[in-house]
C-alpha cells in the first residue's frame, strides 16, 4: 500500500513523498531518496502521522521530532559511507553478565 502525502510546503524543502512496505520515499533539497526498512529499521513500525512530520534540522539534517530521529543529507546520498554498526560500551553492560 502506498501512502502519498503533500505534508510540507515547498519551502521547507523535506517531504515525504510515499510510504510503503518496504521504505520511505522522501524529497530532501529537490532530490528524492528511498529509505528501506532494512536500512531504518525503526521507522517501519513508526506511526504514519509520526513519519510524515518530517523537517529540515539546519541545513546539512532532516528530523522527525514525534519520532526522536535524524539523519545527516549525506548519508541519503553516500549510504555506503554510513554503515549501520552497533558500537557497545561499557554503560550497555550494567547490572549484566
Amino acid at each position: 500500500m502506498q501512502t502519498l502525502s503533500n505534508n510540507n510546503s515547498a519551502s521547507t524543502l523535506v517531504s515525504v513523498l510515499m510510504i510503503n512496505a518496504q521504505g520511505i520515499m522522501l524529497s530532501v533539497q529537490g532530490h528524492d531518496y528511498f529509505l528501506s526498512y532494512n536500512r531504518i529499521p525503526w521507522m517501519q513500525d513508526a506511526p504514519i502521522r509520526s513519519v510524515l512530520n518530517v523537517q529540515m534540522s539546519g541545513s546539512e539534517a532532516i528530523e522527525w521530532p514525534d519520532l526522536d530521529v535524524d539523519l545527516e543529507i549525506d548519508s541519503l546520498r553516500h549510504p555506503e559511507r554510513y554503515p549501520l554498526v552497533i558500537k557497545r560500551n561499557a554503560f550497555d553492560y550494567v547490572g549484566g553478565k
